[in-house]
């Protein structure tokens, strides 16, 4: 399946042919964007670069390659200014977002552009300037229509006004959600599963990886990353296991509560287009676990699963509380895989922080 190119990448695209008029006097057609793997690049088309009041304005349009994104074809526009601060500016454009709740990887009152997108784009100032010293830029990221392409997003949920968020984590679009990728889950599976395997680890994207490879020192063919196929991924494990009339030691499932604890609602496609967000049922676990009811109440209303982190992070009982999400979700997938003699459950947030049990 054909792979497309994050907004971050877009918008990098967009700063670095911006600077390459601006500096030499270039303009591009196309660009050549590093990737935040430090190995890659990606070659990037430009649709139109021209001068502006002050500086330059272009405009960069997202593919999404074979990923059903709701931003596939928004128009991703990069305008670039000299500041003379020297140093480098981030400000929300036209069409993109303001952070105005806290919980998101942005403080608030700061454009909604992700970490990873400002460091390509940090990276892309110094490729440009070449060694030259910075006399600072301002990096203004828009999006024609943005407003209209966020309502069909979590943002105004999320607290993101105005707009859509610059994401990206590998400034590639994986194509996740499709059946090819499905059918492909079921080939990953059956690979792991095979050969009277002890255990194998599932997990929606990379967070979990580490500890699979590093404490329980699986080999790559034991993991399988799932993407938000939760329960199709269980049904194909139990579906394998019965065929062959074997059973599995043990299966681990690793990732973010974020996507994992859906299925403590009955969500088993934990897509954000085909499942309600999670904080619902870690304020439920958190209750059952005697947690004070003002604090139920605002993992309830928080706007991410992040949040709920922060807001759980001193509590005494932050351990306990994530330990028993982590069993009753375990609980919950062994209906499904009853040929799996265990499942373990471990949750991890955003930078690999362990919440339950690894903790």
């Amino acid at each position: 399946m054909r792979r497309g190119r994050t907004t971050g990448t877009c918008a990098t695209a967009g700063v670095k042919a911006a600077l390459q008029l601006l500096l030499h006097g270039e303009t591009a057609t196309e660009i050549a964007v590093s990737l935040p793997d430090g190995a890659h690049y990606i070659m990037v088309p430009v649709q139109r670069v021209e001068q502006v009041d002050g500086g330059v304005r272009v405009e960069v349009v997202k593919d999404a390659g074979d990923d059903p994104d709701n931003t596939d074809k928004a128009v991703i526009v990069a305008t670039v200014r000299s500041n003379g601060r020297g140093d480098v500016r981030f400000l929300a454009g036209k069409g993109v977002g303001t952070v105005t709740e806290p919980g998101i990887r942005v403080p608030v009152g700061e454009p909604a552009i992700n970490p990873v997108p400002r460091q390509m784009m940090q990276l892309a100032v110094e490729e440009m300037l070449d060694g030259a010293a910075n006399p600072g830029f301002d990096l203004e990221i828009g999006c024609i229509d943005g407003e209209t392409i966020a309502k069909k997003t979590f943002n105004p949920r999320l607290g993101i006004v105005g707009g859509i968020s610059i994401i990206g984590t590998s400034g590639i679009v994986e194509p996740m959600s499709m059946a090819a990728y499905i059918a492909s889950i079921e080939v990953y599976i059956r690979v792991a599963v095979g050969g009277s395997a002890m255990q194998v680890a599932y997990t929606p994207g990379k967070i979990g990886t580490a500890f699979a490879k590093g404490v329980l020192q699986l080999a790559n063919k034991q993991i399988v990353q799932i993407s938000n196929f939760v329960g199709t991924s269980l049904d194909f494990t139990q579906q394998v296991l019965t065929e062959a009339g074997a059973t599995l030691p043990a299966l681990w499932m690793l990732g973010h509560p974020g996507k994992l604890a859906k299925t403590l609602n009955g969500e088993w496609d934990t897509h954000s287009g085909k499942s309600a967000m999670a904080m619902g049922a870690v304020a439920r676990v958190a209750a059952d676990c005697g947690i004070e009811s003002a604090l139920v109440e605002k993992i309830e209303q928080a706007n991410t699963v992040e949040a709920v982190m922060e807001l759980m992070k001193p509590h005494p009982q932050a351990t306990a509380m994530w330990s028993e999400v982590e069993n009753r979700i375990a609980k919950a997938m062994h209906e499904r895989v009853p040929r799996a003699q265990r499942i373990e459950v471990r949750l991890f947030g955003l930078h690999g922080v362990a919440l339950g049990k690894a903790a």
